[in-house]
């Protein structure tokens, strides 16, 4: 049996990772965000910064890991245009989360705001696609080998 190369080996990592991601940007889409509605505006601003000091211990490593792997496997791998409209998602995430996403949680952190959840769970589903792509294609270039 031949040994996997590194390019196979980092592709695996970033696909893991990536699936990490959409699993949980899932759950926060379909559970979390909407559970947001339902929190007592008196306990609002103290829930919503243990969402985000909580959150980060998940997403930040995962995040920059992802990051990194996309990085170096768009610039030392020759997996073609699939990989780059993959990496161009990873970056629309990005994006998508410091344009978007950290805005709206740092107004929801000085007072409940409805308006603001709505705009949040609205916003959140490029993400929430962008990932599932990323996981699709990731996996697909795996299986294509």
């Amino acid at each position: 049996m031949l040994s996997p190369n590194i390019y196979t080996i980092q592709l695996v990592l970033e696909w893991i990772i990536c699936l990490l991601l959409t699993g949980l940007i899932w759950t926060v889409q379909l559970v979390h965000y909407p559970s947001f509605q339902f929190i007592e505006k008196d306990s609002f601003v103290e829930f919503e910064k243990f969402h985000q000091r909580k959150i980060s211990i998940l997403v930040i490593p995962l995040m920059i890991l992802e990051v990194l792997l996309s990085f170096y496997n768009l610039f030392n791998s020759k997996l073609g245009l699939i990989y780059q409209i993959s990496f161009t998602a990873m970056v629309l995430i990005w994006l998508s989360t410091f344009t978007l996403s950290v805005p709206l949680h740092n107004r929801l952190s000085k007072a409940y705001d409805s308006k603001a959840i709505s705009n949040l769970i609205n916003s959140n589903w490029p993400r929430t696609i962008l990932w599932t792509t990323r996981s699709l294609i990731l996996g697909s270039l795996l299986v294509k080998g």
